[in-house]
């Protein structure tokens, strides 16, 4: 750019002329301060003066001494020599490093500390100096690494279900349904029964904004009279492990940002709380649902907890519960906003009954846990993650194959016999598993008659690879040698599940 910082004030718009009021005297003060009396041009009785402790005048600051007195009669002015500021901008490449005072940016001192948000920095906008809040600043600095990170939270676009859709769920069978690592739970005697889904969106905020699946809660009995000890809630469970990044327990605690698109047919008052199970903590903020039946963003700040380290490992840390219907035993005392020992009367006060009538539908997607503290206007883009990627770190704590075959042996004249399957994930924990439909046909027969149909008759699982062993119990003829036969069973229409969930 051609110059450096605004054109220059300009101090005087021509040479400074000072006249004196003279009397019988030698000091005089000036109206500029100068460093020596070659700064000035003194003149007496209109003749220019010579300059110098030896002639006739010297000048320091604002001090002016004659080496002899003037009377009242005599005039006096002196001009003040290169006062006059220069007034066009520099030339290009004029000013260079050698000619900047070392001070001339840290010259207050170097910064000690973060910058205020509403600090500012100058930047060079196509050769045009702008001001720019540090706040805009560290949402650029924060969030260019993210892209290629992975999300704290799992599966925040709803994108992988593989238990798929399920309808008639109550209180007695709390759990697992619909999108991945999203868990309906419920303390008390809630008699709304719901229909919970994966969405697919064709339109709508969050689906302008790229997402294209939500959980959806779908009310089909409803529950209009809350008792006490309902508290029914959405929750993703997270591994201690996976929070480490929020310090929390220690000095350096992180605050913590969650946001995500919602709608929902209650207009009012909801609740989210984050519960520290290792310690037995909790901290809640509330949202507003403005518009039924509207998507809308929203962004909700929790302190950071300098009490109660997680610890490490792959139990359970923390989770978050989106709160949706609570009785009096959660809501009649005051909500828990800042990190505290768990208060069950703290954790829902003000929340709406989602669950009041069957016209009811509640929707949530694009949910994001970010370390720090955000706004909407700079909160971190969210990551979004390949199917592929998505349904990995999914497979970590559910796990579902179909269609498939087992190769094992089937010993002597017994009907049963052993084959492995192993998981494609190594999961969190050695992990349970179930299965439905059967076992087709195994080969070779070595029974009487064709191939026989069998079914799965028991699982015992090794470790958590998934090292899986199935028995089938034969439903034809037994088989007529002695010894061990090698066999592969054809499993085309059984469905195994491992389960490692928190």
């Amino acid at each position: 750019m051609s110059y450096i910082g605004n054109s220059p004030a300009l101090k005087y718009a021509s040479f400074a002329v000072q006249h004196f009021t003279t009397s019988a005297t030698t000091g005089y003060t000036l109206d500029n301060a100068v460093t020596n009396e070659n700064g000035i041009a003194l003149f007496i009785n209109n003749v220019r003066q010579q300059p110098g402790s030896s002639y006739a005048y010297t000048a320091s600051g604002t001090t002016l001494t004659l080496s002899a007195a003037t009377t009242s009669s005599d005039t006096m002015y002196c001009v003040f020599i290169g006062k006059a500021v220069q007034t066009v901008n520099p030339p290009a490449g004029s000013v260079a490093a050698s000619q900047l005072n070392d001070d001339a940016i840290s010259g207050q001192g170097a910064l000690g500390a973060e910058p205020a948000d509403t600090d500012e920095f100058l930047v060079s906008d196509a050769g045009t100096l702008k001001r720019v809040d540090y706040s805009y600043i560290k949402g650029i600095t924060q969030t260019s690494f993210l892209p290629s990170a992975q999300p704290i939270f799992y599966n925040g676009d709803a994108n992988v279900s593989q238990r798929g859709d399920s309808t008639g769920i109550t209180n007695a069978n709390s759990g697992y349904y619909g999108p991945d690592r999203y868990k309906f739970n419920e303390d008390g005697t809630m008699t709304a029964v719901l229909s919970i889904s994966q969405e697919t969106l064709t339109s709508g905020n969050a689906f302008d904004d790229g997402f294209e699946r939500a959980l959806k809660y779908d009310v089909t009995t409803a529950d209009a009279s809350v008792a006490a000890d309902i508290y029914a809630r959405i929750e993703q469970r997270f591994e201690k492990g996976d929070l480490s990044l929020f310090k929390k327990g220690t000095s350096n605690a992180e605050t913590y940002t969650l946001a995500f698109w919602v709608k929902a047919t209650v207009t009012g008052t909801n609740v989210v709380e984050l519960q520290d199970q290792v310690n037995t903590r909790h901290c809640c903020a509330a949202y507003t649902i403005s518009s039924t039946d509207t998507w809308e963003h929203k962004v909700l700040n929790f302190a950071a907890d300098t009490s109660g380290a997680l610890g490490a490992g792959n139990g359970l840390g923390m989770q978050v519960n989106f709160a949706l219907q609570a009785g009096t035993n959660y809501t009649s005392g005051t909500l828990a906003t800042a990190w505290a020992a768990s208060t069950d009367a703290n954790r829902a006060v003000g929340q709406v009954n989602n669950f009041s009538s069957t016209s009811n539908n509640f929707h949530i997607t694009g949910v994001q846990l970010e370390v720090g503290t955000y706004t909407s206007s700079d909160l971190p883009p969210f990551r979004h993650e390949s199917y592929g990627a998505n349904l990995r770190r999914c497979q970590r704590y559910y796990e579902t194959q179909t269609g498939f075959y087992w190769f094992g042996f089937q010993s002597g004249t017994n009907v049963t016999h052993n084959s492995m399957a192993s998981c494609k994930v190594e999961k969190r924990a050695t992990p349970s598993g179930t299965y439905s439909g059967s076992v087709v046909n195994y080969y070779p027969n070595t029974g009487g008659g064709n191939d026989e149909t069998n079914d799965i008759t028991a699982i015992t699982v090794g470790d958590k690879n998934g090292s899986t062993f199935v028995g089938m119990q034969s439903e034809g003829g037994a088989p007529t040698d002695a010894g061990y036969w090698p066999i592969y069973a054809d499993a085309r229409n059984a469905v195994l599940n491992w389960s490692a969930e928190l």
